[in-house]
Order: structure tokens, then sequence, then C-alpha cells
């Protein structure tokens, strides 16, 4: 029996859910950057068993969930599973990620002299703040997917339902 019905409900509401958190990205400026770009649903099914996947950067879940700091200051992110310094995360990540940030944005601060900063003294002071503060929780994707959720279970039982009645008449007419 195919539930064609249960796919396009299913794969409607992912497609919803990717055009939310794109939508939250490009608020938030950051709506250019590779985690924009990443952030997809894969949809599969196989013999009858729905396999949903939303696809991102893995660093995609520290935007959205924020990362606690060792003193922490954002309140949302004193929530999170996340925490900068618990030795659980890639070694000398944050720092690389940033890094490749400010290599990529192409942009400088000053020093009270009127010098430009080296992008290592940048990325030193950036991680630094970031490690003592944490991040502050995004909700990018949080927000559109228990938006969606809410409405899905209702959708999903009419789909079924009008999967099963197509399988019936089909049956009676064999």
């Amino acid at each position: 029996m195919e539930l064609e019905n249960l796919t396009e409900v299913l794969d409607k509401y992912a497609s919803l859910i990717v055009t939310g958190a794109k939508e939250n990205l490009a608020k938030d400026n950051k709506g250019d950057g590779d985690l924009y770009n990443s952030v997809d649903y894969d949809l599969r099914v196989e013999a009858n068993v729905f396999l949903l996947d939303f696809l991102m950067e893995d660093y995609g879940a520290f935007v959205d969930e924020g990362v606690k700091g060792k003193t922490s200051t954002y309140s949302e992110s004193m929530m999170s599973r996340f925490q900068y310094g618990t030795g659980t995360g890639r070694k000398g990540g944050l720092t690389e990620g940033i890094n490749g940030w400010l290599n990529k944005k192409k942009f400088q601060w000053r020093t009270k002299d009127g010098r430009f900063m080296s992008y290592q003294t940048m990325t030193y002071l950036i991680a630094r703040s970031i490690y003592n503060k944490g991040l502050k929780a995004n909700h990018f994707f949080t927000e559109p997917f228990e938006k969606y959720l809410k409405k899905l279970p209702k959708e999903l039982g009419q789909s079924f339902a009008l999967d099963i009645e197509k399988a019936i008449i089909l049956g009676t007419k064999k």
C-alpha cells in the first residue's frame, strides 16, 4: 500500500520548517552563510516507514540552542545542553571557526592608536569572550519546528485516513 497523502503532508511540513528556519536566519543577518545554505531535509519512505531527517551544519545546534559559557550571562542559554569548557567538543573548533569567519568577512578592528588588529588577535578576543559569556540562543530552527509540529497530528490523521480509504477502494475493485 502506498501512502501518497501521508508522504505529501510530511513533505509539506518539512519544507515549511526549513523555510521558516531559513527566514529566521535571514532576519538575524545570517542568511548568506554556510549554515543558511546547509539547512534542508531528507524524507525517505522505506517499506511504509517514514524517515525524516533535518540537515544542517554541525554548529547549527549551537546557534539554535545557545551555549553556556564559563560565566554565562544569557539566561536563554542556561537551559542549553551545550557548555564551553566541558571537554566534549572538538579541540580548537571554536577558534578555527571564528578565524575562518573573520577571514571570510574581511573586516578588522583598529587598536587605540589606529592600526589594524591582526586576525589572530581578533580571533583570540572573540573566542575568549564567547568562551566566558556563552552564545545567546537563537531558536532559528526550534521555533518553526514547534510551530508546525502542533498542526501536524491532525493533518497526518486525515491524510492517513485518505490513504486507507484509497487502498480499500482499490482492493474491492480487484
